[in-house]
């Protein structure tokens, strides 16, 4: 059978998941995706997951990981962004797990983009401090060091001149304020060198959508760090929750 796990990857919009060989990181087959529930419910993202689940077949032993815009502790969710508040305090993992009637190992979608990237990505085989970086609509960060996740990093919310510095450097502040490559660069550049001040890193990875443009903007930075594009782009997600997911398969 290989090594192989179903990676599910929850966002504000939609629901992505697909069935990834967590040894070459190849996705098996096709991608699938359905809208996310209108407001974004337990009960109804639940059963859209188990709708993806169910078509992607495979063996119903196989490990499913989760990725999900919150802080995930020990498979409870303790934020929500851009889904129901309903989420804050849930165990989504025994949520899950209920309406999948199987092993699921649920966390943020920010870490699972750095596993990916530290497996199969931008960061493989990099040695000391990684940060992923994925810009949205918001902030989300990963810390990885020696490729092993630092879970729950939530450096997007970084203090800046008094603000939380992900409403001005966000790719939602660019395309909000219309805020031309070199003025949004301004803004990254002023969040990257705090980043790079407090944590020293060796390695950032920049991923979201726009990290397809990365040459739009990356090369405008000026920073001690090595700062690069990430790799995995629109298979981060499920990349990294299904590698986590099998992972952890006897926990």
């Amino acid at each position: 059978m290989g090594k192989k796990a179903i990676g599910i990857d929850i966002g504000g919009t939609g629901i992505k998941g697909a069935i990834a060989d967590v040894k070459t990181g190849k996705l098996i087959g096709d991608r699938l995706r359905v809208e996310t529930p209108s407001g974004g419910k337990p009960r109804d993202v639940a059963d859209a997951v188990s709708k993806i689940v169910r078509q992607l077949g495979g063996s119903g032993s196989m490990e499913v990981g989760v990725c999900f815009p919150a802080v995930v502790q020990h498979g409870v969710t303790k934020s929500a962004a851009n889904i129901s508040d309903d989420w804050i305090g849930l165990d989504a993992e025994a949520l899950f797990e209920k309406k999948l009637g199987r092993h699921i190992h649920v966390l943020n979608d920010a870490d699972a983009a750095g596993v990916a990237e530290a497996k199969f990505g931008a960061a493989r085989g990099r040695k000391g401090l990684t940060i992923m970086t994925t810009l949205g609509t918001g902030i989300g960060t990963a810390i990885l060091y020696n490729g092993e996740l630092v879970p729950n990093a939530e450096l997007g919310h970084l203090e800046i001149d008094g603000v939380d510095y992900e409403k001005m450097a966000a790719f939602s502040a660019k395309e909000r304020e219309g805020l031309s490559w070199v003025d949004w660069a301004a803004r990254l550049q002023k969040y990257y060198s705090k980043l790079e001040s407090l944590l020293v890193p060796d390695l950032i990875v920049v991923g979201g959508g726009v990290s397809k443009q990365h040459q739009e903007f990356l090369p405008l930075l000026r920073l001690k760090t090595e700062i690069v594009p990430a790799e995995t782009r629109n298979s981060a997600g499920i990349l990294g929750a299904a590698a986590l997911a099998y992972k952890n398969r006897d926990n």
